[in-house]
C-alpha cells in the first residue's frame, strides 16, 4: 500500500469525532515524510507484519530518556492509530532511562488533538487514563523505567524516540528489535512563546509517522 493511502477496515474502532478528524488531515500529509524516517518506518511496520503472520502479538516500547514527552506521545498515537485503521494485537508502551512524570504540556497537546485524559490520582508521577473512544479501556500513561513493568520485558520492538536514549542504550536487553526514530524535544520551548506551539508540532509529526506505519501493515 502506498503511505499516503490510508484505508480503514471493519476492524476500525470508531474515534472520537476530534481526533477522526485530526487524522483525516495528518493522513494528507504522509507524503512529506522523508527517506531516511521512512526506512524506519517501514522496519517499524516490517516488525508488526511479521508479529501478526507469526500469530504473535506487536508489543511496541516507545524509549526516551525521561518519558515525559516523546515517548508518552508515540505510545498514544500508535495504538491510536492501530485502532484507526485496524491493526489487531497492537501493544503499546513506553519508557524512559531516568523517569521523570508525563509532562502536562505534553498532555494539553494530546488534549488539544481530541484524546480525553482523566487524572485520578495527583502526585509527583501521575497516572493519566487517556482515551481515543469510548470502547476498550483507557490507556494508563506515566512516566517508568522501560523495564518497568507494565512494559514487556521481551519478545518486543523498541523504538528510540530521541537521541540522548538512543546513545545510551545501544542494546536494550529482551527486544527482538531496535529502531533509531528520535523526534526533535519541544521541552527546548517550555516557558516560551513557542511552547503550544512547539508541543503541536511534535504532536502531529509522531501522529502523522504513526499512521504511516499501520497503513503499511
Amino acid at each position: 500500500m502506498d503511505a499516503r493511502e490510508v484505508s480503514v477496515d471493519s476492524r476500525a474502532v470508531p474515534l472520537y469525532p476530534g481526533i477522526e478528524r485530526y487524522l483525516v488531515e495528518v493522513a494528507s500529509e504522509v507524503g512529506r515524510i522523508p527517506d531516511d524516517r521512512s526506512q524506519a518506518l517501514d522496519r517499524l511496520a516490517g516488525f508488526i507484519a511479521a508479529q501478526a503472520t507469526a500469530g504473535q502479538p506487536s508489543r511496541l516500547t516507545f524509549i526516551c530518556t525521561h518519558n515525559s514527552r516523546r515517548s508518552q506521545l508515540a505510545q498514544i498515537w500508535a495504538r491510536t492509530a492501530a485502532a484507526h485503521v485496524g491493526v489487531p494485537g497492537v501493544e503499546t508502551y513506553s519508557g524512559g532511562t531516568e523517569p521523570t512524570a508525563f509532562n502536562p504540556r505534553a498532555v494539553a497537546a494530546m488534549r488539544r488533538a481530541g484524546f480525553r485524559i482523566d487524572v485520578p490520582d495527583e502526585g509527583d508521577n501521575p497516572v493519566y487514563r487517556v482515551r481515543f473512544a469510548d470502547d476498550g479501556e483507557p490507556m494508563e500513561c506515566f512516566s517508568k523505567l522501560y523495564h518497568q513493568a507494565p512494559n514487556p520485558s521481551r519478545d518486543f520492538c523498541a523504538v528510540m524516540t530521541c537521541a540522548a536514549a538512543d546513545e545510551a542504550c545501544p542494546f536494550v536487553a529482551g527486544a527482538a528489535e531496535r529502531i533509531s526514530l528520535p523526534y526533535a524535544d519541544p521541552g527546548i520551548f517550555d516557558g516560551s512563546d513557542r511552547e503550544a506551539a512547539a508541543y503541536d508540532e511534535r504532536c502531529r509529526q509522531i501522529a502523522r509517522e504513526m499512521l504511516a506505519v499501520f497503513s503499511k501493515v
